[in-house]
């Protein structure tokens, strides 16, 4: 069956007005926004289900950004609020007590962690700040092989894009009229200036294929993808939880 781009548009749009219902009735949506495709389907999204005036973008450059311009782009082209506050600070202070604390030990994931990390604490400041609550604009391409940093990008309180992979995302943004450049996007990881698609070794076009349908020619390929999706399942799930047998439990009178 072909996607229906605008269908599954209406019933996101749907889905996000009866959450805010019942979950934060009068609240604001706030999300951060890159520029890239997810946050501007998202934002435009909650923009359609809320109204223009009840969605707060976050951008949140790590000193100069070079596509910062891209993000205000599309806050201007939504019309919705915005507040830009730069983590560089924040990023260079918290990393120069890690090297003093940890030296030569801090890695590169480290590294490349922290900065969707600050970002995430930076939108649930604002979102406390301003009566919110937190989109997460991951999809489900990007989920499936864990291309997201637990406690930074993959975190939020409602999540409108997590069953979409990244083809079905791209028709939801041009069914919602949004200009093709933040449709199109690449998206860069934000530390080496290298596409997602660089550093997964696949593009999403292959990975959406084989999620959609199981197909994917080339051995190769498809065994990264089972790999990549086996070792971070646990990204998607609640942290375990030791099972305490009730009646070893207190006991009050």
């Amino acid at each position: 069956m072909e996607f229906n781009a605008c269908k599954v548009r209406e019933q996101i749009v749907e889905w996000i007005r009866n959450w805010f219902e019942e979950n934060g009735k009068g609240c604001n949506a706030v999300l951060g926004i890159s520029g890239g495709k997810d946050s501007s389907v998202v934002a435009a999204l909650c923009a359609e289900a809320l109204g223009r005036d009840r969605v707060v973008g976050v951008l949140m450059p790590n000193g100069e950004q070079f596509d910062i311009q891209v993000s205000r782009d599309l806050v201007a082209h939504l019309g919705i609020r915005a507040v830009e506050i730069n983590i560089h600070a924040a990023y260079e202070g918290l990393m120069g007590q890690l090297k003093t604390a940890l030296g030569d030990s801090i890695t590169p994931q480290t590294v490349q962690n922290l900065p969707p990390r600050l970002r995430m604490s930076t939108v649930y400041a604002v979102s406390q700040s301003v009566n919110g609550r937190v989109a997460n604009t991951c999809n489900l391409s990007e989920d499936w092989v864990g291309y997201s940093t637990r406690y930074g990008d993959s975190v939020g309180d409602f999540s409108p894009l997590s069953q979409l992979t990244v083809q079905e995302v791209k028709a939801v943004g041009r069914a919602l009229g949004l200009p093709e450049k933040f449709v199109e996007k690449p998206p860069i990881d934000g530390l080496c200036g290298k596409t997602d698609e660089d550093n997964l070794g696949f593009t999403y076009a292959t990975l959406d294929r084989y999620i959609r349908s199981g197909v994917c020619e080339d051995e190769a390929t498809k065994q990264r993808i089972d790999h990549l999706h086996r070792i971070n399942q646990f990204k998607l799930q609640l942290m375990p939880i030791f099972p305490l047998d009730p009646a070893l439990a207190s006991r009050y009178e």
